[in-house]
């Protein structure tokens, strides 16, 4: 499981022109899903992502989690995270799960977020072809890959 953190002053996505999901301070995730993943990985993830100090604390230092600033999250499945483009100009996606299981997979890793950050988590439509804009704030983004644990 692959995921880009965005630490965002605001994001919202749309899907035929209508806003779905739309958080103010927090955080903007990209989710990838590979057939490797595991539950094991969703519950590792979302301790990571609920716990990762990248929001400042009173002298301004990235020292607080999302939920210590009472952030929000939004959360958007995105499959090209797993694009392989040692070949060619076409990147390839075979890596990255089938819809059959990166959906259980997605709706499992909102619930455990829910659950890790005490709070709902906004969410795109996955498979939809989702609009997403955001305000980026530092800018801070990460990635984070379930499979280097170490």
């Amino acid at each position: 499981m692959r995921v880009v953190l965005q630490r965002v002053s605001e994001a919202k996505v749309t899907v035929d022109g209508n806003i779905i999901g739309q958080i103010n301070h927090g955080l903007l995730i990209l989710l990838g899903v590979e057939d490797a993943d595991t539950e094991e990985d969703i519950i590792w993830l979302s301790n990571k992502i609920s716990n990762i100090r990248i929001f400042d604390d009173e002298n301004g230092v990235m020292n607080k989690s999302v939920s210590e600033v009472d952030g929000s999250i939004l959360l958007i499945s995105q499959f090209t995270l797993f694009a392989a483009t040692k070949k060619g100009n076409r990147p390839s996606y075979i890596k990255a799960s089938k819809p059959e299981f990166a959906i259980q997979m997605y709706e499992k890793m909102i619930a455990q977020l829910t659950e890790d950050s005490n709070k709902p988590i906004q969410t795109g439509t996955f498979g939809a072809d989702m609009k997403v804009a955001l305000v980026n704030d530092g800018p801070v983004t990460i990635i984070i890959d379930s499979k280097n644990k170490e």
